[in-house]
């Protein structure tokens, strides 16, 4: 195997390894500034003695843990549909594929209202074909829990989608034909030799697709409503207690930051790779 001179030189740790020139870096903490003032301001104005007992309260426990249910169904969803689609599109060449990649990624740049509205016009009891589920068989999706879940998974897949095509088209193409070769199904390979191969991209995703569902709100109270109990995710809870309860949509928001940040920074290292330490260049 050939090594080159700037392999060589991260094998032996060299200290020029990941120099970051000085302008870069100053830009680089603007950017993390511009990240966390926000949050700083959350944690400035939270009432923390009365956090307890707000956070214990039922509107947010009901809140919390309608918006754990629903998030998780819908990345479930999202795994189930969202990385067959993936392979396909990085493996299969066919007419039109672009075109499928768009329609999959486009809620991803739709406004979530606009998402909500289409969702509404196409499975609402009125709409194309929410008309024929209640007809024929007595579903009737809008201002229900499931309701919540579709819009969740609507505007959640893209990223699961886009992560894990990434990873599999950036893989060792060897690996699927020596199994092939060997006499291995396209399923067999597909479930024993891909899908391990990319496991790393596979989890990153579905914390993506789950934070994105769990963080979801415009699609949501279009679609789904803001009913307690049944409806109301943290988020929509968050919005509600803005306009009459202030403490309570701090505390809220908080409570959402935690648990996202706690996550994403747990799988990090594990899954998404860490990085090595830089140098700065002062010039």
């Amino acid at each position: 195997m050939t090594t080159t001179p700037a392999t060589s030189r991260r094998r032996r740790g060299d200290p020029r390894r990941g120099r970051v020139p000085l302008p870069v870096l100053l830009l680089a903490l603007v950017a993390v500034a511009l990240f966390a003032a926000p949050l700083v301001g959350v944690l400035w104005r939270v009432p923390w003695s009365a956090a307890p007992d707000i956070a214990s309260s039922e509107l947010v426990t009901r809140a919390l843990w309608l918006s754990i249910r629903t998030s998780l169904v819908a990345t479930a969803v999202c795994l189930v549909l969202g990385v067959p689609l993936a392979w396909v599109l990085a493996a299969v060449d066919f007419p039109g594929r672009s075109f499928v990649r768009a329609l999959a990624t486009l809620s991803m740049v739709l406004p979530p209202v606009v998402g909500g509205v289409a969702l509404f016009f196409s499975f609402g009891r009125r709409g194309l074909f929410g008309q024929h589920l209640d007809a024929w068989f007595g579903i009737t999706l809008p201002f229900s829990t499931w309701a919540v879940i579709l819009a969740q998974t609507f505007v959640a897949m893209p990223f699961l989608v886009l992560t894990v095509e990434a990873a599999i088209r950036q893989a060792d193409p060897r690996l699927a034909d020596a199994a092939r070769t060997l006499g291995a199904s396209r399923w067999f390979t597909f479930t024993r030799v891909t899908l391990p191969s990319v496991r790393p991209a596979l989890v990153a995703g579905a914390v993506l697709a789950w934070a994105r569902a769990l963080g979801e709100f415009g699609a949501t109270i279009t679609f789904a409503g803001n009913l307690p109990g049944r409806t109301q995710t943290l988020p929509l809870a968050t919005y509600l207690a803005l306009e009459s309860d202030p403490d309570q949509a701090l505390v809220i928001s908080l409570v959402l930051i935690a648990a996202s940040f706690a996550v994403l920074v747990g799988l990090r290292d594990r899954w998404l790779g860490g990085g090595g330490r830089a140098e700065v260049v002062p010039r």
